[in-house]
């Protein structure tokens, strides 16, 4: 079975920084893509950054400034979300993704465009003060 678990939320002043870790297992697939996503209160979920299996390439939400830094451990089996200069705006309950087909991942990060993926972890909450 393929599982991912997410961890690394909590509560952080604005200006300051986190970072989520994905440990993925039960992937057997040659080519996938990794996703975070966040929903906050009221708003659709939305595609923040992903990477890709096969070559290591990420893509972010345009939204981000660079912000945020998505990177994996193969080792560990792990995707991390560093997220630096941190806004109440951030605030979000953080999900990981991942999808067998990275073309999906790839247009909802950068489209804005929110569909789904075929797999999820639960969420970690990310709270911002001001």
């Amino acid at each position: 079975d393929v599982q991912l678990q997410a961890s690394g939320g909590g509560l952080v002043q604005a200006g300051g920084s986190l970072r989520l870790s994905c440990e993925v297992s039960g992937f057997t697939f040659d080519d996938y893509a990794i996703g975070w996503f966040r929903q906050a209160p009221g708003k659709e979920r939305e595609g923040v950054a992903c990477i890709r299996s096969s070559d290591g390439s990420t893509y972010y939400a345009d939204s981000l400034e660079g912000r945020f830094t998505i990177s994996s451990d193969n080792a560990k089996n792990t995707v991390y979300l560093q997220m630096d200069s941190l806004e109440p705006e951030d605030t979000a309950v953080y999900y990981c993704a991942a999808d067998t087909s990275p073309t999906t991942a790839i247009v909802q990060v950068t489209a804005g465009i929110y569909y789904g993926m075929d797999y999820w972890g639960k969420g970690t909450q990310v709270t911002v003060s001001s």
